[in-house]
């Protein structure tokens, strides 16, 4: 107990806020650490290591390669993606880059067991950057404040969104029961802190949630998962002057409910073992998203585990989720839409939601491979690609004229783990 008293000290470490963190389903990133992200984020039904158990069913602790011993995993990410936006107005065509930085994602966690002999208890404890999103237009041809000259009227920048970052670690305690032979359930509580900077400084805040979970073992090789997220709000105060009355307003983003299921496999002789996860993620209902017209992700994910030896693993993995982002062809951006209350221009609220926000890919391809150095230790690394994607709608601009927004992402990373039983 005192090395896992000591080795919490670090979960608790990373809850220090750090750069921003991209992700790809949504804004939600696909599965926590090199094993977990190159198989496409599966995990509900058999993750292989400690912290994908934490992270997608806490019920799985009960069943995995860690079990009966304790198991401590440390993942790092290195983050790149490529975006880049485009406004066409009558005459002229802005077109401009992000700023290219390659962001870190820690992940670290451990679980252990609480009882010996049946029936069996087990603890986890987990924290690591699950959501983000952001563009940094700062500088470039896109950040004009006074783009728009409409004399004693006043002037008006090219586009709202050019600066934005948002970035939420999560910290998970679990606890997981098995009362029988084939069945085991886990229960996490989930402690998140948010920050999110549209260009005035960040504002944080932290919210609350739970994620519970079943395993059913239907034999030794065949595994089935269930998993529900209940939603977590935060409400980020004084981030952006969104109507233009001189005063900064608030802005609250729910991180949404999420419900999944997952089946794996393990083919005789442990050569293979294959696992395919579908989830549900309820964008549409969640405040901050709902009002930015997202809409529901279904995600899709299968990945293959290859063990040629005893030591070596290999491993693939495809991950699909259509763009939440929804399309407004043919705006008005004379009007105005309502956000929680405060009255935005349309073409400020299109340009947002188009230039600020672009979680829009979709399809993702994943690698990795494993060695087992000894009975105790093992080193993981992991490479994912999000093929690029391009939103594009049309309309009208603050004085009237035809508009055109766009939007292109594509992302890269790549993964490296740590594990330590014992």
């Amino acid at each position: 107990m005192k090395r896992i008293a000591f080795l919490s000290l670090f979960v608790f470490a990373l809850m220090i806020p750090l750069s921003m963190v991209h992700a790809t389903n949504g804004d939600n990133i696909i599965g926590v650490g090199p094993i977990a992200r190159s198989m496409g984020g599966v995990g509900i039904a058999s993750p292989q290591d400690a912290i994908s158990a934490v992270f997608a069913n806490p019920a799985a602790m009960c069943f995995g390669p860690y079990c009966p011993s304790s198991e401590f995993n440390f993942a790092a990410t290195g983050f790149k993606p490529d975006v880049s936006a485009k406004i066409k107005l009558p005459g002229q065509t802005i077109e401009v880059g992000s700023d290219e930085k390659v962001y870190p994602i820690p992940a670290i966690g451990i679980s252990s067991p609480i009882t010996k002999a049946p029936p069996f208890w087990r603890f986890g404890i987990a924290a690591y950057g699950v959501s983000g999103l952001g563009v940094d237009y700062k500088g470039t041809s896109l950040d004009q404040p006074q783009f728009y000259d409409f004399g004693q009227a006043g002037k008006f920048p090219l586009a709202s969104g050019t600066y934005t970052e948002l970035q939420i670690m999560k910290f998970a305690p679990s606890i997981a029961f098995q009362p029988f032979d084939k069945f085991s359930f886990g229960l996490a509580l989930h402690i998140n802190y948010g920050d999110l900077d549209l260009q005035q400084g960040g504002s944080s805040g932290y919210a609350l949630g739970f994620q519970g979970g079943m395993i059913y073992k239907a034999t030794d090789r065949l595994s089935l998962g269930l998993t529900y997220i209940t939603p977590q709000s935060i409400n980020h105060e004084n981030v952006t002057d969104f109507d233009g009355d001189g005063n900064y307003d608030s802005l609250k983003l729910e991180s949404p409910q999420q419900a999944g299921i997952g089946v794996s496999y393990l083919f005789p002789g442990n050569w293979l073992m294959m696992e395919g996860d579908v989830k549900w993620l309820n964008w549409g209902s969640a405040e901050g998203y709902e009002d930015f017209d997202w809409e529901d992700q279904w995600v899709f994910a299968i990945g293959a585990q290859f063990m040629p030896t005893s030591k070596l693993s290999l491993r693939l993995g495809y991950n699909y989720s259509k763009s939440p982002l929804k399309e407004h062809d043919g705006f008005n951006g004379m009007g105005s839409t309502s956000v929680q209350g405060k009255r935005i221009p349309n073409y400020y609220y299109e340009t947002f939601r188009i230039i600020g926000f672009p979680a829009i890919v979709e399809h993702h391809v994943m690698l990795g491979v494993g060695y087992q150095f000894s009975p105790t230790f093992s080193i993981n690394l992991g490479y994912m690609h999000a093929f690029s994607n391009t939103v594009t709608e049309s309309g009208t601009n603050i004085a009237g004229q035809p508009v055109t927004l766009e939007s292109t992402l594509s992302e890269d990373a790549i993964d490296f783990g740590l594990t330590w039983r014992f």
